[in-house]
């Protein structure tokens, strides 16, 4: 069983089913400036778990679909939903100190955090508008546990992509998988009560 300093959670794809609004919002950019969709299979094997600028620069495209992109993303929030066990397991885990660490921009997460109301777990919150680089780079990460003031190799990080896992590695945490190999792996954050002690 682990007892960490801190426990940080990737958002999309661990505490919320976000994928499909994320798939919507961006293809409804693209066609706004005149790119063609991505199928969901691309989506999902090359962009997804990336930083939304990053993703655009890999294709070739201008920012302003970015721009775009946020801008109505708040249209899509209503197809997010948030995983069974999430509110459960956040708050018995709550005794420890807790960050969320996402590639999703600040304006985003909050629409976010604050439909689920789930924002009150977090300590910290991380996210693109706070560092140089996303994941997989780690900057993110030791950012969060330097807000934290916790050692990163005293840390867990749960996260469902490789970005995810080569970003915890890179920082020195204990990597938890989420359906992704990692240091543990697990099928859902339902599982992470029974790998963590109880702290209060």
């Amino acid at each position: 069983m682990l007892t960490p300093a801190a426990l940080l959670f990737d958002m999309d794809g661990v505490l919320v089913d976000s994928f499909h609004a994320w798939l919507r919002a961006l293809n409804a950019a693209l066609r706004r400036y005149g790119h063609e969709p991505l199928t969901e299979e691309t989506f999902r094997d090359a962009y997804w778990g990336h930083d939304l600028y990053e993703n655009l620069r890999r294709l070739g495209i201008d920012d302003r679909v970015g721009a775009f992109c946020l801008t109505i993303f708040g249209d899509y929030v209503d197809g997010i939903t948030m995983y069974p066990a999430t509110r459960d397991v956040l708050g018995q885990l709550d005794g420890y100190p807790m960050a969320l660490v996402t590639n999703t921009p600040q304006r985003c997460v909050d629409s976010i955090l604050s439909h689920f109301d789930i924002d009150a777990f977090f300590d910290v919150v991380v996210t693109p508008d706070d560092v140089d680089q996303g994941k997989p780079d780690p900057e993110m990460l030791l950012y969060a546990c330097t807000q934290l003031t916790v050692d990163p190799e005293g840390t867990v990080f749960v996260g469902d992509t490789d970005s995810d896992v080569r970003a915890g590695r890179a920082a020195g945490c204990t990597v938890v998988g989420v359906q992704v190999e990692a240091d543990v792996r697990v099928g859902s954050v339902a599982e992470l009560p029974e790998l963590l002690a109880t702290k209060q």
